[in-house]
Order: structure tokens, then C-alpha cells, then sequence
């Protein structure tokens, strides 16, 4: 592992490794904040890893060591699509951990679906809206905020040279014309997951190897906005071996 202040990088064997270390970290960060009396804040992540790693949180041992109906949760980003759409990061999320665990109905907050049959631009704007609304102003100082990227360097819904990754001011946009289906999507932006503790990178395959090196290596988040997703105490790219494979001992790779 490689710590450079607030960064450090934990590189796993392979996918499977990571989801499964992945979720076994959450459910000790969860425990020990709410050991000291917090109810902490986790933003969730879609993706294959982001769902895998939910799906082994759900199936620990250790899982009810967390006090489930005290944990705040929120989703980085979200395809708009109707509440039914399997494709809803919501959705996979429950399938996976949430219908398994004691939460508390009024402490998870997803994001707003589009109308049966799609949506309109107007309703995606309007779904960014009242998201942003229930963050509220200023957005919470989320405790942690799970984060996965694709392999031009896209996290969460924000994708390089798009509107969104120049967004200073929004804390939720909607995003359009997405590079990926769906093309519609509602999103935190960069400067709403920088209010987080922790941001945790999760990645995982060789197709993301050069956005990691290239996000860590300090290329502007313009191109790479993954590398704009940090946490204001710490930032932790939690890699398998084959998205590390292109950094330099420097910046957590193997020699």
C-alpha cells in the first residue's frame, strides 16, 4: 500500500478478493463511527464491484455488528429510469444488502425515478432538483462515499468533458446524452462527493488500469474525473491487481 497524506491505495488480488476486503473495511468504518455514537452517512455505488461488494457485506458474519437502522444512505448517482427498471443502482442496491438488514425506511434516500413508460429532460431536471433539496444546503459531510469510475475515467454519472465535471455550483445535476446507456441520468458532482470523509475508489479490470495510473498521477479531472472524487480526510483507491497494473511503486503499485 502506498500513503501519500490523505491518499493511500490498497491493491487485491483480483475482483472477487476486493468486493469481498472491500465490504469486511465498510463493516468495520460503520461499527467504529457508530461505536462513537454517530449515525453514520454512506453514499452507495452501482456497478458490478459496487453491487458485489453489498452483496458480501450481506452475507458476513459480521454484518449485524452494524446497527442498520442508524446508518444514513444515499446513492452517488442513479439511471434515470422507472422505480420497476432493474438497471436502478436503488433497486440492485436492496436486492443485494438493503431487503437483508434492519434499516430504518426514513434514513435511505434514493434518488427520484422516472415516470412509467421514461421521463423528459424536464423530469431529470426536476429529479436533480428535488435531490438536491433533500441533501439540503450545505450537502451533509457525507462519512463515507463508495465511488466506482470506467475505464475513460467516468465516477459516478460524471463523465470527461461533459457539463457536469465543470459543475462548481450544483450539488445534483441531471446529465445527458450519457456515453453509456441509459443516456439519462441524475448525479452528485464532484464538489458534493468532496464534502465526504472518505471517498473509496473501487475498481476493478485491466480496460481501467490507465484512468487509475492517470487519475493518481494527476491528470485534471476534466479528463479524468475520478481523480476529482476525494474525501476531505482521506482518499482510498481499493484496486485489484489488474486496474493497479499500470501505477508506479510512488503511487501503491507493486515493483
Amino acid at each position: 500500500m502506498s500513503e501519500n497524506e490523505t491518499v493511500q491505495v490498497a491493491v487485491h488480488p483480483d475482483a472477487g478478493t476486493l468486493a469481498a476486503a472491500t465490504a469486511a473495511r465498510l463493516i468495520t468504518a460503520l461499527v467504529d463511527r457508530q461505536a462513537g455514537g454517530g449515525v453514520p452517512s454512506l453514499v452507495l455505488t452501482g456497478g458490478g464491484v459496487g453491487i458485489a461488494l453489498l452483496r458480501d457485506v450481506a452475507a458476513s458474519p459480521a454484518r449485524d455488528a452494524v446497527d442498520w437502522s442508524r446508518v444514513e444512505i444515499y446513492w452517488g448517482d442513479e439511471r434515470f429510469v422507472p422505480a420497476d427498471d432493474p438497471e436502478r443502482n436503488d433497486r440492485q442496491a436492496r436486492e443485494a444488502l438493503l431487503d437483508h438488514v434492519g434499516v430504518d425506511p426514513a434514513r435511505v434516500h434514493p434518488m427520484p425515478a422516472a415516470p412509467a413508460g421514461g421521463g423528459t429532460r424536464a423530469d431529470a431536471e426536476a429529479a436533480a432538483r428535488d435531490y438536491a433539496a433533500l441533501l439540503g444546503d450545505p450537502t451533509p459531510e457525507f462519512d463515507i462515499t463508495l465511488v466506482g469510475m470506467g475505464e475513460e475515467g467516468h465516477t459516478l454519472s460524471v463523465f470527461p468533458d461533459s457539463p457536469a465535471v465543470a459543475e462548481t455550483a450544483a450539488t445534483v445535476v441531471p446529465v445527458f446524452d450519457c456515453p453509456k446507456p441509459p443516456p439519462t441520468r441524475v448525479s452528485l458532482t464532484l464538489p458534493a462527493a468532496r464534502r465526504s470523509a472518505e471517498v473509496w475508489v473501487v475498481a476493478a479490470g485491466a480496460g481501467k488500469a490507465p484512468a487509475v495510473a492517470g487519475a493518481l498521477g494527476g491528470t485534471p479531472e476534466e479528463k479524468l474525473p475520478v481523480g476529482g472524487a476525494r474525501g476531505t480526510v482521506v482518499t482510498r483507491w481499493l484496486l485489484d491487481a489488474a486496474a493497479a497494473s499500470e501505477l508506479t511503486p510512488e503511487r501503491g503499485g507493486g515493483s
